[in-house]
């Protein structure tokens, strides 16, 4: 499967290096296709250094090491196209999951729990688990 990878899961992966999110990339890494948005791309090195700029070097190795497709988001969206998202921010993400064809995005935002979409199918990373774990 082709699993769009949200930042915020990203930051779980590299910065906080949580065990069960690093096992789970391990298995998207080995069984499925990583897909990155270029947004995604872009907010996790702004996120990295404004918060935890010591790590910026590491960021980068971390990002050669992990296989991964990318994907770009669009410069221009028209909002009014697409579901109707509590925290705006949040649309580039979906808008890339859905403009790749994604069959997943994964992510811990609890902002795109609510959308009842057909694709890609919104998951956190437990739910994942459970069902293709």
């Amino acid at each position: 499967m082709r699993i769009l990878v949200d930042t915020n899961i990203l930051i779980s992966a590299f910065v906080l290096t949580s065990p069960r999110i690093l096992a789970l990339m391990d298995t998207l890494a080995q069984e499925h296709t990583i897909v990155l948005p270029s947004y995604g791309l872009k907010e996790l090195r702004r996120v990295t250094w404004r918060k935890f700029p010591q790590k910026e070097r590491q960021l980068e190795q971390f990002l050669c090491e992990l296989p991964f497709e990318r994907t770009e988001t669009p410069a221009v969206i028209d909002v009014e196209s697409y579901p109707d998202l509590r925290d705006r921010k949040d649309l580039p993400i979906l808008l890339s999951a859905i403009l790749a064809d994604v069959d997943i995005l994964l992510s811990g935002d609890a902002d795109f729990a609510p959308l009842d979409l057909h694709r890609p199918e919104i998951l956190t990373p437990r739910a994942f688990c459970e069902k293709y774990g």
